[in-house]
């Protein structure tokens, strides 16, 4: 076998096993608690290259909303290297609270907060609440299912609010999502969610890369054309 053909090999089996472990991931996060015990999360996959680049994108367009939402762009350039992007999202947090008045939410009573008004979607808003806070924590036991199999795998992974956030603007995810959070997972040598530099939508792999290119290419033209 060539150097070339094994090089390709790896790389078609270092996908496949990226979407693979997806899966299971999926799995350990269905499988999480919840409280009462019934339906509160959905998870979705994103595997392709070109869905995860439209995440990336809106990731991006975010940040130009508020000053504080800045680092979207690091959260975007991070996983555009990702593998795959698991969506976890909380279906009842929003409009179906618990029926139990527990005022982590700040209101006296569930049907309260029931009937306040939401924020309404536009620009600079992240997730419409008031939420019911003891639904929403749901949401860290699936993510926390997600976690725990990834590193019982040795799969490398950062979650993202961001992404969260942008795929909830994109209308990807289920109809009234109140809360959704963004995983992304990766199966190389370097995990491309730790080690950071601080200006890494700036100076990152992909970006090098195009600087070097862009530089060298005058010289390679000329030497061949």
């Amino acid at each position: 076998m060539s150097k070339e053909k094994a090089m390709k090999q790896f790389e078609e089996d270092r996908i496949q096993a990226a979407k693979i472990a997806a899966r299971l991931l999926l799995a350990s996060c269905t499988t999480s608690p919840r409280v009462g015990g019934v339906g509160e999360c959905t998870t979705h996959i994103l595997d392709d290259e070109c869905a995860i680049e439209d995440l990336c994108q809106k990731t991006e367009e975010l940040s130009g909303e508020k000053a504080s939402w800045g680092f979207f762009k690091r959260d975007a350039a991070m996983l555009r290297d990702a593998d795959a992007v698991l969506l976890v999202t909380s279906l009842r947090s929003l409009t179906d609270p618990a029926d139990i008045s527990c005022n982590m939410c700040g209101y006296m009573t569930c049907d309260y907060m029931r009937e306040v008004k939401k924020i309404e979607k536009g620009p600079g808003i992240a997730y419409t609440g008031p939420l019911c806070s003891f639904r929403a924590t749901n949401i860290a036991y699936a993510v926390s299912g997600i976690v725990t199999q990834a590193r019982n795998l040795g799969i490398d992974h950062g979650i993202f609010w961001s992404a969260g956030a942008a795929a909830m603007r994109m209308g990807i995810l289920p109809r009234d999502t109140g809360f959704a959070l963004a995983v992304g997972i990766s199966v190389t040598e370097k995990s491309p969610f730790r080690d950071i530099p601080l200006r890494y939508d700036e100076i990152n792999d992909r970006t090098m890369n195009d600087r070097i290119i862009r530089r060298l290419w005058p010289i390679f033209r000329s030497i061949y054309s």
